[in-house]
């Protein structure tokens, strides 16, 4: 079922982009009530950012399908093979994107929203964290012990929240493959 949700999402943002649909206003209104499991259909689409991946970037997601989805707008190679992208749409200008092995690992954001589901987010203190995470986060150090992250494990995944350059505080969320993105924290850049 995993590999399928790509698929079926790729089929219907396909659907969205090569045959639009022209109603009239009265029908275009939405059908469903809202509920709290259900937000009304005028909620902003980029709110959450989770250990899953943001919007149509679902951690695992292909890069060839995204792009060929009109989901991404660039791509600039790193170290170790590791592709960053941005993201179009809503998300353009909101998020960073990571690739390893044409597969998306992590995805970062330095704004607000988006916000994790607990309702942490850039900007935050490092003491916000912990009120809102308990014992589930912990403060920890790079190996070079010259920068301090909030972590935060979901099983295999993480949230990343890292210091701000200029003031204190989170200035960047980053979600996604703790081998990824815990390891690149830890260790620093590849090359």
């Amino acid at each position: 079922m995993y590999r399928l949700w790509p698929t079926i999402l790729t089929g219907l943002l396909a659907l969205t982009i090569v045959a639009p649909v022209s109603t009239p206003a009265s029908a275009a209104a939405p059908v469903a009530r809202a509920t709290a499991d259900h937000p009304p259909a005028t909620a902003p689409a980029v709110e959450v950012l989770s250990v899953r991946g943001a919007g149509p970037y679902r951690i695992g997601a292909r890069l060839d399908r995204l792009s060929a989805a009109g989901l991404i707008d660039w791509t600039a190679p790193g170290c170790a093979g590791v592709v960053a992208a941005g993201a179009t749409g809503a998300w353009a200008g909101v998020i960073m994107l990571a690739f390893r092995n044409g597969r998306l690992v992590s995805v970062g954001t330095a704004t607000v929203p988006p916000r994790s589901p607990a309702g942490a987010s850039v900007g935050m203190s490092f003491a916000e964290l912990e009120r809102i995470y308990g014992r589930r986060g912990a403060l920890i150090r790079n190996d070079a012990g010259d920068a301090e992250a909030y972590l935060v494990r979901f099983g295999s995944r993480v949230e990343l929240y890292t210091g701000h350059p200029i003031r204190p505080g989170v200035g960047w969320y980053e979600a996604g493959l703790a081998s990824h993105v815990e390891r690149a924290f830890r260790r620093g850049p590849s090359c």
